[in-house]
């Protein structure tokens, strides 16, 4: 019952798919591939039989017409071929596609605030749950559901065809021991490959958990002298999967050893019930060889569902730790927040921030509305809130108490992220449909049209890993020039001339003032900006001081003595 509601979740999502009808039409294929090789087993035994009996005799074998069952099994050859291959295509789209959905719901829901803060500082589980839990997955349609049916129609059709040449204690003699036989061999791969299978889950997860960690933190680890333990613990993960491996292999084959006499047994079964009825004289040998031969094909689909069986403990663990997260992905997407009223583009209700662990809040009551259009900046003191409050608005902290309300938006963090793609790949990724026109018009704003057009390729330049090619600087502009592409009605810059000298940093910021001033008239394009510099907040329309959780919010619009004190509060730059 526990493996079942653990598994009730993927099936639901395998069922409900939009592609379920071509998931049903690969399970129909997979049953016509086994129907048709029993088929063509048993025409092919009795052809050779009857051609054999009918060849004793000149007068039989002159009216033995030999091209009506030549042509079946030259049917029923093609039909097989035909149906497998199309099984093959037809169950392996579905389930990728249907996996390929399944992996955009986890990572909208590991993308949450509160699961994404929890894995920042796990990568490496984020990355088994997307990869390795996300694949085990398939094995629920492709070897499990898929070969049931199959194995449920061959002993369905055993059964009858042994009825109809035979008689009903035969076949249901017979289709029993396929039935049977087969859920039995299954269930001894559940029984003693699950706890195996969870081990080696166990152990490649530890295994790749281990391996990210010396290569993300190799340098760390060789000046702390821990690097040859870091390699200790990965090898000793390398021998618990290996062992694990080994222990699979071991059952796979004792279970492909018990299926194999299982199939000698039915087969046998048959044979003696068609030789008991060929000696009473009431069949012929050519029926007694199509009786006999079409159970070599009957367990076919037992051949496929044994690698689904023997993987059992690794599916159900993965359909575990999936299937929770299922439930709260199906609601609302990660990462959406609820849209402000009309006009306002952020809208704070006593909003309370606190860290697990701490004993007081970092941020406690926050009221804070920004209009649409409205460039405001979060200042204050080192360690103030204000880059938590940033990521309260851009949803990658959720609050402890109270409400955020915000429209769409686009974010510059801290860390820029660029990819290992040309200059144009990496700015639309803010905006896809960019023409290179506005890709320019977004360089020239960040300051950085000029060093561009002096690569070799300029737009096509390829940038290496992070940005490779470019300095930390350029860099962060380009990581603006994206920002300012996307469609977004609010944007929000944590520190963006950080790293910058103060020329560059003073003409980006104459730019974007530019550039947001063009759109503000029409209500659009607000920004939210962390700072503790004067050359970024001065450009504002309203400063937002972050005291010390006593003191609360102080708030000043530009143009007044309060602003002017506020700014003064800022380090110069």
């Amino acid at each position: 019952m526990m493996a079942w509601n653990a598994l009730r979740p993927i099936v639901q999502l395998f069922a409900q798919s939009p592609y379920r009808r071509r998931m049903l039409l690969g399970s129909l294929l997979a049953a016509i591939t086994v129907c048709a090789g029993m088929a063509l087993l048993g025409l092919s035994g009795w052809f050779l039989t009857a051609a054999y009996v009918a060849g004793l005799s000149a007068a039989t074998a002159v009216v033995f017409d030999v091209f009506a069952p030549g042509a079946g099994v030259r049917f029923f050859s093609m039909l097989r071929t035909g149906a497998r291959y199309s099984e093959r295509v037809v169950t392996h789209d579905a389930t990728l596609r249907v996996l390929a959905a399944l992996r955009v719901q986890l990572f909208s829901r590991l993308a949450a605030a509160d699961t994404a803060l929890a894995l920042r500082q796990r990568p490496a589980r984020l990355l088994h749950r997307l990869t390795a839990d996300i694949d085990a997955l398939d094995a629920v349609y492709l070897r499990l559901l898929t070969p049931a049916v199959a194995l449920l129609v061959s002993a369905c059709v055993t059964a009858l065809a042994l009825t109809v040449f035979l008689n009903w204690q035969s076949g249901l003699l017979v289709g029993a021991m396929v039935l049977a036989g087969g859920l039995a061999c299954v269930a001894w791969c559940v029984r003693y490959g699950f706890m195996t299978a969870l081990r080696r889950s166990f152990a490649g997860e530890q295994l790749r958990a281990q391996v990210i960690d010396a290569v993300g933190a190799q340098t760390e680890l060789v000046m702390a002298g821990t690097l040859a333990g870091q390699m200790a613990r990965i090898a000793a993960a390398e021998r618990q999967q290996f062992a694990a491996d080994i222990r699979l292999n071991r059952l796979e084959s004792g279970v492909a050893v018990a299926m194999a006499m299982l199939g000698h047994l039915a087969t046998a079964a048959a044979l003696l019930c068609a030789a008991w009825l060929a000696q009473k004289g009431e069949i012929g040998a050519p029926i007694a060889a199509l009786a006999t031969l079409l159970l070599l094909a009957a367990l076919e689909p037992l051949v496929h569902i044994r690698r689904g069986a023997m993987e059992a403990g690794r599916t159900l663990l993965a359909a575990r730790r999936i299937a929770p997260l299922l439930d709260d992905a199906a609601g609302t997407r990660a990462g959406e927040a609820q849209a402000p009223a009309t006009g306002l583009a952020v809208d704070l209700q006593a909003v309370r921030l606190q860290h697990p662990g701490s004993a007081s809040a970092l941020l406690q009551q926050v009221d804070l509305q920004v209009a649409d259009g409205e460039w405001l900046v979060l200042a204050g003191p080192s360690g103030a809130g204000k880059s938590s409050l940033m990521a309260l608005i851009a949803g990658d902290l959720a609050p402890s108490a109270g409400q955020v309300l915000r429209a769409h938006c686009a974010s510059l963090p801290q860390r820029t992220e660029l990819f290992q793609a040309s200059v144009a790949a990496n700015l639309r990724l803010g905006r896809a449909d960019a023409s290179d026109a506005q890709l320019w018009d977004a360089l020239q704003t960040a300051g950085l049209a000029d060093v561009i057009r002096a690569l070799p390729q300029q737009l096509n330049t390829p940038l290496g890993s992070q940005g490779a090619g470019l300095s930390g600087g350029e860099s962060r502009r380009l990581a603006l020039a994206r920002l300012l592409l996307h469609p977004a009605p609010l944007r929000l810059l944590d520190e963006p001339t950080e790293g910058l000298d103060r020329q560059t940093a003073a003409q980006v910021m104459s730019a974007l003032a530019q550039w947001h001033a063009q759109r503000a008239a029409g209500g659009r394009s607000a920004i939210v900006m962390a700072s503790h510099l004067q050359r970024e907040a001065r450009h504002a329309d309203r400063i937002v001081w972050i005291a010390p959780l006593q003191g609360g919010l102080a708030q000043a619009r530009k143009g007044t003595a309060e602003f002017e004190a506020l700014l003064q509060r800022l380090r110069p730059g």
